[in-house]
């Protein structure tokens, strides 16, 4: 059995609905987004998992608790799965960072992996900081299900590191909805992306709600 790689993202927070800009910003899930985690445990909890890694948010340990309290395993927390640090732009809109910070975020729009917001992170740093995390998981678990939890940005600099993908690419060639598993197999050919996005296991009224 090879290692398969299960990526989630968070479930809905008040900033995944009104598209601020959110990453060392620390909000909770809102009752919907506790209501995704615990859907999502309850379609994999029949799943055998070897490790469950997380970042050391509220949002993404939320999300990963009702499946580690479904299945017995602990959650290791990890920082490099955090999201980007977004630094002056936090808790802003799109339209505010555009208004008050123009050079920076037309040159983060053009090239973010060496452009960072303002006092932020880059693509770079963070898939960086994040390969130190899938190296990691890499050496330790050959085979079986391991689950990491994280966030939009970050996931996709993720899949970009792994498929082998320009980072700087991350923004305009992966979408990755609220609360989506990504699953990645690694074999002998080396990493294979086997599904993305994926939001089945929502019920239709969760499934179908807006967010960013």
């Amino acid at each position: 059995m090879p290692l398969n790689l299960y990526l989630l993202r968070h479930g809905e927070t008040e900033y995944s609905q009104t598209g601020g800009f959110c990453g060392e910003l620390d909000p909770e899930l809102t009752p919907e987004g506790t209501a995704m985690a615990e859907a999502f445990a309850q379609k994999y909890q029949a799943l055998p998992w070897q490790a469950i890694f997380a970042s050391p948010m509220k949002r993404t340990i939320a999300t990963a608790m009702p499946l580690c309290q479904a299945v017995g395993v602990n959650v290791q927390l990890r920082n490099g799965l955090k999201e980007i640090n977004y630094g002056q732009w936090e808790g802003l809109t799109a339209e505010q960072v555009r208004d008050h910070f123009t050079d920076d975020y037309m040159n983060w729009l053009t090239e973010p992996a060496w452009n960072p917001p303002t006092g932020g992170e880059s693509s770079v740093q963070i898939a960086s900081r994040a390969s130190l995390v899938m190296a990691e998981i890499e050496e330790n678990f050959t085979e079986g299900n391991v689950l990491v939890v994280s966030h939009k940005a970050t996931i996709r600099i993720i899949l970009c590191s792994l498929l082998g993908m320009d980072v700087g690419r991350y923004r305009n060639r992966i979408e990755l909805p609220v609360a989506s598993v990504t699953q990645v197999r690694f074999d002998i050919h080396g990493p294979m992306l086997v599904r993305h996005g994926d939001r089945t296991h929502l019920p239709a009224d969760l499934e179908l709600r807006p967010g960013t």
